[in-house]
């Protein structure tokens, strides 16, 4: 029988979506990529907010006009479950969070003619089943650990996901040395959050330790660390991703506010002064270090003056690379009971001032780079357009924007290029390669 992945959501998601297609594969299915094609086809669902909730539940209508069977996986079948058994007669079967490794049994029972719904404990250690990377072999996602502890007030991640569970170090390791042999240049370190790798396996947190055992893979170029909380964010840490040439200097760090009351009623543990005093500190001890955060306007009680101490945050500190969310009510979460509720239209309103704001940021950061070289990751060729496409240290695949770049020796993808940047638009960068490629290992 043929069996089709269709994975949404975050790059968690994914890798949890490889390891099932690894468990298919040997189980026997044949995989394809057209659920009309497919006896049963497997939708590993996001559940952190409605929006990603509703993207899940169109993609299910979408193929529910199939012939085939629909197993729903994931966040949204562990956040909802009892919802889609009585609202949604397309769906088959459920496979919650902590049962992804079971999927092969799940696809049997539908194949059999029965309904399974398979759900289990969150606490279970993190799936170290092989994957079966679908994405670009030259740069590829290594998930640390899984669930999460710091309960925001805003968020469901821990109520679906779990605690939060490290994975052990050597195992870290082992697949960081394969995926590099397979082709990766680039290994993106993940996690709910990356700063507290350790804390629950070895009674105390070892990210320093791991980035730089990580560094000594062979073959590997770039490491780049996402989602390290403010809070955590150690002088020994700063220390080790100043020091060791592979990391790239390009900080995930997750803020979600610049207003110290807002900041407190999320119970982010940490203030608007805080935040600014880290920005400083790493920029002083991490040259060129560019940040990326996201943010949430229309927090429940968020004032007019709290927006605009938002604001004010953001051009004082000049982040180049954010992301804002308008706040979602998710049921289950302290936030949802908070008297304030911010209507949509505010929300949106707000959402749409900080895009503007930071886009003119974005644009002098990419002007503050004209005139540099800089090395590229090539990650491919436009015919159309006749140039090449690549990403610099400032730019995480998939987020941020691109470097264009014109060479007159072929590149190829997964090569690392010396590109001299020389015109910004909207996001992006376009530059060349002079005196040949200068590839760099």
């Amino acid at each position: 029988m043929k069996v089709c992945m269709i994975a949404l959501g975050c790059e968690k998601n994914i890798i949890n979506s490889e390891q099932m297609l690894t468990l298919l594969d040997q189980a026997g299915y044949e995989l394809c990529d057209d659920p009309a094609e497919a006896g049963v086809t497997v939708v590993n669902t996001c559940g952190f907010i409605e929006s990603a909730r509703q993207e899940a539940v169109e993609q299910i209508l979408e193929i529910a006009g199939y012939p085939g069977k629909i197993l729903v996986a994931g966040c949204m079948a562990e956040a909802v479950k009892e919802e889609i058994m009585a609202e949604m007669p397309e769906v088959a079967g459920l496979l919650g969070v902590g049962r992804f490794d079971d999927v092969a049994g799940a696809v049997r029972e539908l194949a059999e003619g029965r309904a399974p719904l398979y759900f289990g404990p969150l606490d279970r250690p993190v799936s170290e089943t092989p994957r079966t990377v679908t994405g670009p072999a030259h740069t590829a996602f290594l998930k640390i650990a899984d669930g999460c502890d710091n309960r925001c007030a805003y968020c469901a991640i821990p109520a679906i996901r779990g605690p939060y569970r490290s994975r052990p170090m050597e195992n870290i390791l082992a697949e960081a040395e394969a995926l590099c042999a397979a082709g990766a240049k680039e290994l993106i370190v993940i996690a709910q959050d990356t700063t507290r790798y350790g804390e629950d396996l070895y009674g105390t947190r070892r990210l320093p330790e791991l980035l730089e055992k990580l560094c000594e893979t062979e073959g590997l170029c770039w490491l780049r660390v996402q989602y390290l909380y403010p809070e955590a964010i150690t002088d020994q840490l700063i220390g080790v991703i100043a020091a060791q040439p592979k990391i790239v200097n390009y900080l995930d760090i997750p803020m979600q506010h610049g207003a110290d009351a807002v900041l407190s009623a999320m119970n982010r543990r940490y203030s608007g002064r805080d935040l600014r005093d880290l920005i400083a500190k790493l920029r002083e001890r991490i040259p060129g270090v560019a940040l990326r955060t996201s943010l949430i306007v229309g927090f429940p009680g968020e004032s007019d003056a709290d927006f605009e101490a938002l604001c004010a945050f953001l051009e004082s500190s000049q982040l180049p690379r954010v992301g804002v969310f308008c706040y979602s009510q998710e049921e289950g979460t302290p936030a949802a009971a908070l008297p304030g509720q911010i209507d949509e239209e505010t929300k949106r309103a707000r959402a749409e001032r900080v895009e503007a704001l930071q886009s003119e940021v974005m644009d002098r950061f990419s002007e503050s780079r004209l005139g540099r070289e800089t090395r590229v990751l090539c990650e491919g060729y436009d015919r159309y357009a006749g140039i090449y496409f690549g990403r610099s240290y400032a730019e995480l695949p998939e987020v941020d924007g691109k470097i264009f770049f014109r060479s007159e020796e072929p590149a190829e993808p997964g090569e690392m290029v010396t590109v001299r940047l020389t015109e910004a638009f909207e996001g992006d960068v376009l530059g060349s390669v002079e005196g040949g490629l200068g590839n760099e290992s």
